[in-house]
């Protein structure tokens, strides 16, 4: 069980990364730093954008029950 969790959180974690980075910079952070932040969208978030969000919440949430159930097992191991 352990090793499934550890396994999972991994992937989750490299999944996680790449969600991430995936993401379109919204200015004034590092994008705008290297030309990033030279167009602008005016059109607000696109249904890509949005579903990368959801991905990205919903992998969030696979690393921290992995995280949560990983300790549970080791407290009470």
């Amino acid at each position: 069980m352990a090793l499934t969790l550890q396994i999972v959180l991994v992937l989750a974690s490299v999944l996680m990364t790449v969600f991430v980075l995936l993401h379109k910079g919204k200015g004034g952070g590092l994008s705008s730093l290297f030309g990033g932040g030279v167009q602008s969208n005016l059109s607000g978030s696109t249904v890509v954008e949005k579903n990368l969000d959801r991905v990205t919440i919903l992998t969030a949430v696979i690393w921290l029950i992995c995280i949560v159930a990983l300790n549970l097992i080791q407290a009470y191991s």
